[in-house]
């Protein structure tokens, strides 16, 4: 099978490549197998595949190693605001300065499409590189193959650098909040609704812990420099046994969205406070740790300063969680850099602006092809 990717080709137009090779989460192996194959044509690259994930490093001997990470799934195909099927990729103006229409357009096969054309055209960089493509990123944390991949191939982990490519209007963002769910689990006692007072009704407890949400005034804190935003929602609630019962049961789902001066255990501890005196049973049901922008490292600070030169724009804080975690969980300091905007991932419209992917591989291909 032959994959069709022509890594030589503008980022802007292999963006538009992989985007009409549809890969949802848990269906990206007809992508993995265009990417794998159109890599192995590189001999300054070594090739792992592993499930539907491929890596591929140069190995120059160079002082420095750096990541440059993407995943290759989207969230499910979707009909636009035209009637018309998200995929394929629509151009609308031209190449290098038009915008590309389609799923994962943002989120993030522009992203994708720069590491794959710097993979393929950067056979002497002044760093060595590794470039890791992921699936199942969209999906629940423990499919995430990130993960996996770090825990049985950590050889290829051991890194000085790591940029995930996520969508951030190619503006540096710093660290990443962490996220945790807890479920509250509110007991009654059932009775028929005609006897109300016989009964004990679980929903009508769960009101006090909605109001308290409803009243919850979020902390905003300065890590590193960079402002957090922290939030603590109701994201789901269940409960209920027949129309003429009082339920007995009811269930509500929060989340809260820490900033990085957090661990998984002062934000555990924090939402149990809220809810503390509340007849409540409260399990964290997923945790996953935020991570500090590091951004005063040396090799962060020449990055900022090489990709965003120019601009007038500053680095800012990541908003919502993304693997630079993981990345800081092994002692690699990282940063989310990439092109296309954040607030049009997941929607049936969503776009990439091909000005910034091509300016995105423009400055990563300066920054990588000059040692330190």
């Amino acid at each position: 099978m032959m994959s069709g990717l022509d890594l030589t080709q503008s980022a802007a137009r292999v963006t538009a490549a992989i985007v009409d090779i549809e890969s949802e989460s848990g269906n990206e192996k007809a992508l993995a197998d265009a990417v794998e194959e159109a890599l192995r044509q590189y001999p300054h690259l070594e090739v792992l595949r592993d499930g539907d994930s491929v890596l591929a490093r140069t190995d120059l001997g160079r002082a420095e190693r750096v990541i440059l990470a993407g995943h290759l799934d989207t969230v499910p195909i979707a009909v636009d605001s035209t009637g018309r099927r998200n995929v394929p990729s629509l151009l609308e103006g031209d190449w290098e300065t038009g915008t590309l229409r389609g799923c994962g357009t943002s989120d993030m096969k522009a992203g994708v499409a720069v590491q794959l054309v710097l993979a393929a055209t950067l056979a002497d960089p002044g760093r060595d590189v590794t470039y890791v493509f992921y699936e199942c990123e969209e999906v629940e944390a423990e499919r995430n193959s990130l993960g996996r991949l770090i825990r049985t191939r950590p050889e290829w982990f051991a890194a000085d650098f790591a940029v995930l490519l996520e969508p951030s209007n190619n503006i540096v963002e710093g660290g990443c909040q962490g996220t945790m769910r807890a479920r509250l689990t509110f007991r009654g006692a059932r009775s028929h609704s005609a006897r109300s007072w016989l009964g004990d009704n679980a929903i009508h407890k769960a009101g006090a812990a909605l109001r308290r949400l409803a009243e919850y005034r979020p902390r905003r804190v300065e890590v590193e420099g960079l402002e957090f935003r922290e939030g603590l929602n109701a994201v789901g609630i269940t409960g209920g046994v027949a129309g003429n019962v009082i339920p007995d049961e009811c269930s509500l789902v929060v989340n809260f969205r820490f900033a990085p001066d957090r661990s998984q255990a002062d934000a555990e501890r924090h939402v149990r406070e809220v809810f503390a005196d509340l007849d409540a049973e409260i399990a964290v049901t997923d945790s996953a740790p935020a991570a500090r922008p590091g951004l005063h490292l040396p090799l962060a600070a020449e990055f900022v300063s090489a990709v965003m030169a120019g601009m007038p724009e500053e680095p800012t804080a990541k908003f919502g969680w993304t693997d630079v975690a993981r990345f800081a969980e092994l002692g690699v300091p990282g940063v989310n850099y990439g092109p296309g905007d954040g607030s049009l991932a997941h929607k049936p419209d969503e776009t990439v602006d091909l000005e910034q992917v091509v300016r995105c591989a423009e400055r990563m291909r300066s920054w990588l092809g000059s040692a330190s």
